[in-house]
């Protein structure tokens, strides 16, 4: 736990499964309430200042160039498509002509694992997460740690 009760958000190792980039942060679970995979992305996705909200959307379009669903779509969180979801575990995809990104959210009842894959379709891919990935190595743990505070 960090000085303000909060658990600390860490950056792990992850096998890549193939991706192109693969990166993981874990948070312990420890005092925390119960929620299922879905509800910890949709909570730190989406329950989020509206503006913070609009300025993720435009970089995952502007700079990624990912093509996002709709918003207020129950098969979408925050635009990322649901392409596979139970109680342990949801994951989050979203394309570009370039890349295609996918979101793992894993909860196992002690901790709970964010892990990012991409793969780049094209050699333009590698340069726009280039971009993304520093902004990307910040808000994970940022908006985990936001939604921890919330859900306390």
């Amino acid at each position: 736990m960090e000085s303000t009760g909060v658990p600390a958000v860490r950056r792990i190792r992850i096998p890549s499964d193939g991706a192109h980039f693969a990166s993981a942060f874990e948070l312990p679970l420890s005092g925390l309430p119960r929620r299922t995979a879905e509800e910890w992305a949709r909570t730190t996705f989406e329950d989020t200042p509206g503006l913070l909200r609009e300025l993720l959307r435009a970089g995952w379009r502007g700079v990624l160039g990912l093509r996002l669903g709709p918003r207020s779509s129950a098969r979408h969180v925050i635009g990322w498509r649901t392409v596979e979801a139970g109680p342990g575990r949801i994951t989050l995809e979203a394309r570009a002509p370039a890349l295609t990104a996918r979101n793992v959210v894993t909860v196992d009842g002690t901790r709970l694992v964010w892990a990012t894959y991409v793969n780049f379709e094209r050699r333009t891919g590698r340069a726009r997460w280039s971009l993304a990935a520093p902004v990307h190595h910040l808000a994970v743990p940022l908006l985990l740690g936001r939604a921890v505070r919330r859900s306390a």
